[in-house]
């Protein structure tokens, strides 16, 4: 058997749908197709007759000996200035603020979208490409190319859906131009090993903008929140981070849009928080990412979720620069606001997925290892945890993760049958999260009075 990305990754359900394999197959036998878990998967059309491997090449799945330090060193290790840590990978400067004009419509703060319009008013760049809505009931959202501020106006917002680049790979591969492209860390990482590949790739894609992602989800997390909003008809539009006044930029909403003209909106304190802290519908190749800051971007944007920032409803960006180039477009400050902030800070605001991509993968790591499972090599080394309340908790979400996938797939659609099945685990977590609070709680004010003895003594 020749060894693909369809036997070696594909196979262990550890795909993310990026499309990069389908971009640069040789002989064109892969296309990239939707699985009945409502996430996209490539599937091979013609028999491969060869053996080149340039499909694994280019995953960011795939077990292989580059990683997010081996590309973040040969990209930006001989940066003057550049500093480096564990959690955050190659770091040049960082920043918190937002673009006026860009925040009503953005997720946070506007400031990935007022840099990717500031890059081709400077003609740093020809085209930018970024996921954007398409109207389409059966795509909701896909990988576009746009040369105008107005395109990039259209992509601007989170897009919790997938989306795959295969279509505009191609399109760069065979339209010469300088490119900026923005998308999640696993996705960038694709696009770095593939222009480890192909020269025209390395020549066109001048700038790279990672978001930092804690999970992807499959599509029937849209169809899924939008049953329980109470939407009928065929969803045509959504928007996952809706902005309101009375509201902290920590609570958004999703609108929905149908083909009948039907809007309905729900909040995440209204039931979205419970399908997303969950993982609920969130791919497997997601548990075993290890990126936190997109580590393979020359600039991440992310929420300042931050205490002194949360709470404003307009939402904050943090930007983590890697790139010189970068840096000088920031450094002019034209149309935005943006203050230094510590690396230190940075890294505090994404705690919850430092904690998961860490702590939890390691776990995980360790029991497929326990279990015989194939362990894909990854930076953290798997490890038993001590905590048994992170034990369970890794446990049950990974249970309601399959659980979610399973009966959505199965046509058990109607939501308060799902919600109830789904119930028992969750009664379970809250259980455990409920034990670790008595357990814990009397060990807090005995170190604060501590800390505050020494304190006084000190003085």
């Amino acid at each position: 058997m020749k060894l693909s990305v369809i036997t070696e990754v594909v196979r262990y359900d550890l795909c993310i749908g990026c499309g990069l394999c389908a971009a640069l197959c040789s002989q064109g036998a892969l296309e990239i197709a939707w699985n009945q878990d409502g996430e996209y998967n490539p599937l091979e059309t013609t028999p491969c007759v060869t053996d080149c491997g340039l499909c694994l090449k280019v995953c960011p799945f795939a077990d292989c000996e580059e990683n997010e330090d081996t590309i973040g060193k040969e990209l930006y290790g001989n940066v003057p200035g550049i500093g480096h840590l564990p959690e955050t990978g190659y770091y040049l400067a960082s920043n918190v603020g937002y673009a006026e004009v860009h925040r009503p419509s953005s997720a946070s703060g506007g400031v990935a979208t007022w840099l990717l319009e500031r890059l081709l008013a400077e003609s740093i760049i020809d085209h930018v490409v970024c996921v954007a809505p398409t109207g389409d009931p059966d795509r909701l959202f896909a990988f576009r190319v746009f040369d105008t501020p107005e395109g990039v106006r259209a992509g601007a917002g989170s897009a919790y859906y997938p989306a795959e680049m295969s279509v505009v790979i191609k399109h760069i591969l065979d339209s010469p131009g300088r490119y900026a492209v923005i998308g999640l860390p696993c996705f960038l990482k694709a696009v770095r090993l593939a222009q480890q590949m192909n020269a025209k790739l390395r020549e066109r894609v001048v700038v790279t903008v990672g978001l930092v992602c804690g999970q992807l989800k499959s599509s029937h997390f849209t169809d899924y929140i939008a049953s329980f909003a109470g939407v009928r008809g065929k969803v045509t539009g959504v928007r996952y981070r809706g902005k309101g006044q009375n509201h902290p930029a920590s609570n958004y909403h999703y609108a929905f849009k149908t083909e009948n003209g039907e809007e309905r909106k729900i909040f995440l304190s209204e039931g979205i928080a419970v399908a997303w802290t969950n993982r609920w519908f969130t791919p497997n190749a997601c548990n075993y990412c290890d990126d936190i800051f997109a580590e393979c971007a020359d600039v991440a944007c992310m929420d300042a979720w931050l205490p002194e920032y949360s709470k404003d409803s307009r939402g904050t960006s943090l930007v983590l620069v890697r790139s010189p180039l970068v840096e000088e477009v920031i450094a002019r400050r034209q149309g935005v606001c943006l203050d230094p902030i510590s690396v230190d800070r940075v890294v505090q605001s994404q705690a919850g997925i430092v904690a998961a991509k860490r702590q939890h993968l390691a776990y995980r790591l360790y029991l497929d290892q326990e279990n015989g499972k194939r362990v894909p090599r990854k930076r953290v080394a798997p490890k038993r945890s001590k905590n048994p309340f992170l034990r369970r908790e890794v446990a049950l979400k990974d249970k309601m993760r399959v659980m979610s996938k399973d009966l959505w797939a199965t046509g058990k659609q109607d939501i308060k049958c799902f919600r109830e099945k789904m119930r028992p685990p969750m009664r379970q977590l809250a259980a455990v999260r409920r034990i670790e609070k008595i357990i814990t709680f009397p060990i807090r004010p005995l170190r604060y009075t501590r800390e505050r003895i020494r304190s006084s003594h000190d003085k």
